[in-house]
């Protein structure tokens, strides 16, 4: 029983609050409006509330006491003057009660006699309506040369609290006037509200409909917002990241072409010199096979790129890193090297500053560096390559300059992407499959490292790496990077800004 009482109350409260997720966000902002306008008049209404308990009710104490008390120095000055108790001393208090008709005064000798009374009814009982509460009555003594006569109460006709018809009435007056008051701030509320909150709503609206839009298939879709305020810079950033995405879309669907492409120009070879052996047009003789060969090995190097690219983004490898000195890493790579640089028919230079250390996975980084050398005997036809490793705190630069076509300023913001050709004749003429960049790029990100690129055409092209510089952790606060390793706190920081800085371009 009790467990379905409580399925019912949460049932319940789940409607209440369906329903109100149904009521739009502009009626909940003018509630919302109307709701602290009515909680801003319930204070006001209690504080006056307080107000009249207390300080008002103490002022008219006060006035009362005031009448009292006049009444009783006029009443004493006469009696002094007369020596006696007739119609003339005591008209002080007949005045009194002239204050207001609510008003009672009684005049008491300080043997209990009453001396006056405005109650008292002409030749009626000897009754009064004073009340017999003290708290109900202002009082003062009558003084004359030091010695009390009598005393004059003062009162106010069923009212414990000394308040006369008039400030009754200006009480009630000022309670109706706060309800009033607190309905035309609500009404005003909601008319201000309407509004306001339309103007919070429309540019949410905008942003919700582009990203309806966006959702839809229309990748241009923008909210093209403008301004510094918070939901400005919402809109500002869904432009950036559509941006991105349709910029991804791009490069994907380019990704996919050029990946067919490649794939299909040896498959064809392949097919054909294959077909022609079958059909008895071509021998199948040694310089065929070879014919064969050289385009199934280009098939299968074109093929490793793609899944080490593909294992790299998807962080399945994971990093084996160790302190290495970067000198003598490059220094072995530049002699494995060195031959094939010469049969191009250029010059290999090599230049490293001493103790340069690097907290990083050897092998990577030498295969990002040897990629950049292919890259550039591949696109240099005569001339120098030049490599460099220098200490430039708190990083590590390793710098690979050619001599070659170098590159423009649009080639180089899309130099690291996936199958991007500036030239896709002469690239592919030159054997580059077009992942090597991108090979490098993500190497380096995951050591937490950036890449940067600078070239002219017709002049050459520099590739650096850029990588932490080690230090001992007792000179210098490490913590991880992004991919979990450790590395120095300000060389991640910058890192992390290149990064943000090249994607966002």
């Amino acid at each position: 029983m009790a467990a379905n009482e409580g399925n019912t109350s949460r049932q319940s409260g789940k409607r209440r609050r369906k329903r109100l997720h149904n009521i739009s966000y502009t009626t909940r902002m003018t509630l919302a409006f109307a709701l602290v306008a009515l909680m801003t008049a319930a204070v006001a209404f209690g504080v006056l509330s307080i107000v009249w308990q207390q300080h008002f009710h103490d002022y008219t104490r006060d006035n009362m006491g005031r009448i009292a008390t006049n009444t009783a120095s006029q009443i004493a000055s006469l009696y002094e003057d007369r020596g006696e108790w007739d119609g003339g001393v005591l008209r002080p208090a007949e005045e009194a009660t002239r204050f207001s008709p609510s008003v009672g005064v009684q005049v008491v000798a300080t043997d209990g006699t009453s001396l006056f009374d405005s109650t008292r009814v002409d030749d009626g009982p000897d009754i009064s309506l004073a009340p017999r509460d003290s708290e109900s009555i202002a009082s003062a003594p009558i003084m004359v040369k030091g010695e009390q006569l009598g005393v004059v109460r003062v009162w106010v006709y069923g009212s414990n609290t000394l308040l006369t018809r008039t400030d009754q009435e200006f009480r009630d007056k000022s309670y109706q006037a706060m309800v009033l008051a607190s309905v035309l701030a609500v009404l005003l509320a909601m008319i201000i509200g309407i509004p306001f909150a339309r103007g919070l709503v429309n540019p949410i609206n905008r942003i919700s409909r582009a990203a309806k839009s966006f959702g839809e298939g229309n990748l241009g879709s923008r909210t093209n917002m403008v301004g510094d305020d918070e939901i400005s810079q919402l809109g500002q950033t869904f432009d950036r990241m559509a941006e991105s995405v349709e910029k991804d879309r791009e490069l994907e669907h380019r990704l996919t072409t050029d990946v067919a492409h490649e794939l299909r120009t040896p498959l064809m070879a392949i097919q054909s010199t294959v077909e022609a052996m079958i059909d008895g047009v071509f021998e199948a003789d040694e310089e065929r096979l070879d014919t064969v060969n050289s385009e199934v090995q280009r098939l299968s190097r074109l093929v490793d790129a793609i899944l080490k690219l593909s294992r790299l983004e998807n962080r399945s490898t994971p990093l084996k890193q160790e302190v290495v000195n970067v000198g003598d890493l490059i220094s072995g790579l530049i002699a494995t090297h060195e031959a094939y640089v010469k049969d191009s028919g250029l010059q290999l230079v090599y230049e490293a500053d001493p103790d340069v250390y690097a907290y990083c996975d050897k092998d990577m980084i030498r295969q990002a560096v040897a990629n950049l050398i292919s890259n550039a005997v591949r696109y240099t036809p005569e001339g120098t390559i030049t490599v460099t490793v220098r200490k430039s705190e708190p990083n590590v630069r390793i710098a690979v300059a050619d001599t070659g076509i170098g590159l423009s300023e649009a080639d180089a913001k899309m130099v690291f992407s996936r199958f991007w050709r500036a030239d896709s004749g002469r690239n592919r003429e030159s054997g580059g499959l077009g992942v090597g960049l991108a090979v490098v790029k993500e190497i380096v990100g995951q050591h937490g490292g950036s890449v940067e690129v600078q070239g002219e055409e017709g002049v050459g092209s520099t590739f650096t790496i850029v990588l932490p510089l080690y230090v001992d952790e007792s000179q210098q606060g490490w913590r991880r990077n992004r991919n979990g390793n450790r590395a120095p706190e300000s060389s991640i920081d910058e890192a992390w800004d290149e990064d943000w800085e090249s994607s966002a371009s």
